[in-house]
């Protein structure tokens, strides 16, 4: 299986080819699809380009989406996306309650959403996706307790896929850091599919990995900005067909 990654936490001022609104997200989308992607997977932003998970700036997204493919869809549900409101209980620290109360507010709903495990409260808003119906992606970065807490996570049987996320850069390394990562879960993803990516400067050399391996994979603007041979990529659709292209 091949994710487009529509746009990530990327905005405009790293590329003209982000998109940021409804519209221009079910356009890339449309496009991506029609170039051979079988999933998507969007952060849904505010008109001022931050992502969120309000339901306000999630439904529009999912529709607008959804209108024009025919393929599963989900959203992020990084931390970054909802910063934590302070709890006066807690004293000084943060509660991640926000974003399972978000999740339980959405009137449009993904198919799937992805939850980093790295990420405190991870396992409250899996359990809330998982209560909506919605399918779970296991966030599992490379160099973070993320995937030693996934194993040990009696939700683990449950979730839609795990995501095998390569957070090294380095165009030389990263297939190695994605090995490492690939034999810490093997034995603890309970027969769900893996789907290997990685970022920037690892984004080609990984995905080929992922294909080397039969793993499903991803690619798109959230991923890199930058086709195989280094110039810069056109939109979503344009990364695709690379990736799909022999030898890609």
């Amino acid at each position: 299986m091949l994710q487009v990654c529509l746009n990530g936490p990327r905005t405009a001022a790293d590329s003209g080819a982000v998109p940021m609104s409804p519209a221009a997200l079910a356009e890339a989308a449309r496009r991506a699809v029609a170039a051979g992607a079988e999933d998507v997977h969007v952060h849904p932003k505010t008109p001022c380009g931050r992502d969120s998970l309000s339901p306000s700036v999630v439904g529009p997204a999912l529709e607008a989406i959804k209108a024009v493919v025919d393929v599963p869809v989900g959203v992020t549900t990084g931390a970054w996306a909802e910063p934590d409101q302070p709890d006066p209980s807690d004293g000084p620290g943060r509660s991640p309650d926000r974003r399972v109360e978000r999740v339980r507010s959405w009137t449009v709903l993904p198919d799937h959403a992805s939850v980093n495990w790295h990420e405190e409260g991870a396992e409250a808003l899996a359990g809330a996706l998982l209560e909506r119906g919605i399918g779970v992606e296991a966030g599992l970065w490379s160099g973070t307790p993320g995937p030693g807490r996934f194993l040990r996570s009696p939700l683990a049987p449950r979730v839609l896929r795990v995501l095998a996320e390569i957070t090294d850069t380095d165009a030389g390394s990263a297939p190695a850091t994605a090995r490492a990562l690939l034999t810490e879960v093997a034995g603890g993803a309970h027969g769900r599919p893996v789907l290997l990516h990685g970022w920037d400067g690892g984004a080609w050399p990984v995905l080929r990995l992922a294909v080397e391996l039969g793993l499903d994979t991803r690619i798109g603007i959230e991923d890199t900005l930058l086709l195989p041979d280094g110039r810069p990529a056109a939109d979503n659709a344009q990364l695709i067909a690379a990736a799909l292209a022999p030898g890609g």
